[in-house]
């Protein structure tokens, strides 16, 4: 693979990752080659990946955009994790001190993360766990699965949690690698599915997304400080016309 296509792939799925881009983001071939300064056959390579990865769609009127997952897709999204994630676990036979450092060192870090209020950080840290462990315990395949599950359960978390449970979920992942340092493994995978089932509860599936959010934040009367700005007089050529003395306003 060419590196410019792998680094415009790396750099749009790490950003799903964080967070910063939103589902249903238009993603223009001609904007992401002048900032990549690479070709469009380069960017087209990318997002065909990406496409087979599950994270973007092509169509003949908007062009790429990022994908808005179903609830359907969702709950199968989960599934999905539920099945891999405890699995992964369920084949663990013993773990390094060297991985178990590097799990609580991650932890730690959301916690902090949690607690001086950096979003950004803190919804990165807590999907990159679930890959972290996977890397951690040396499966490679694994991982890179991992990865683009997490990615689009961000896209899924973006559309249909009405309001994020940073702590809990970081809590979750503290029992996890507590009871891989018990040498527990059965545990650990009994509380990760426990963690994934938590955090699919905590989606409004039922609820379909409003596809104007963006629109209507922007419009809502609290966006404008102050009074809303004025809307401009119609004129007639000449002087304008005097109201009749029914309509002027008295002092």
């Amino acid at each position: 693979m060419n590196p410019s296509t792998a680094n415009i792939e790396e750099a749009i799925l790490s950003a799903i990752l964080a967070g910063r881009i939103a589902p249903g983001t238009r993603l223009g071939e001609q904007k992401l080659a002048d900032l990549f300064s690479v070709s469009r056959t380069r960017v087209r390579e990318a997002m065909m990946r990406l496409e087979t990865r599950g994270v973007v769609q092509v169509s003949a009127r908007r062009g790429w955009y990022v994908v808005e997952p179903s609830a359907e897709e969702a709950r199968e999204a989960f599934h999905t994790r539920r099945v891999i994630e405890t699995g992964l676990l369920h084949t663990v036979r013993d773990i390094s001190p060297k991985a178990l450092g590097s799990l609580k060192e991650h932890v730690a870090a959301e916690r902090a993360a949690i607690e001086s209020g950096d979003v950004g950080s803190r919804a990165c840290l807590l999907g990159d766990f679930h890959i972290h462990l996977a890397d951690v315990l040396g499966n490679r395949l694994l991982t890179e699965i991992i990865r683009d599950l997490t990615a689009r359960t961000t896209l899924i978390s973006m559309l249909y949690q009405p309001t994020e449970k940073a702590e809990e979920s970081s809590h979750d992942h503290e029992d996890i690698v507590a009871a891989l340092e018990a040498r527990d493994f059965e545990r650990a995978a009994s509380l990760m599915a426990e963690h994934i089932d938590n955090v699919e509860a905590g989606l409004d599936l039922d609820t379909k997304p409003d596809p104007l959010a963006s629109l209507r934040e922007l419009l809502s009367p609290s966006t404008f400080a102050g009074s809303p700005p004025s809307m401009p007089h119609a004129h007639t050529h000449g002087a304008p016309h005097a109201q009749p003395s029914s309509q002027r306003t008295k002092d």
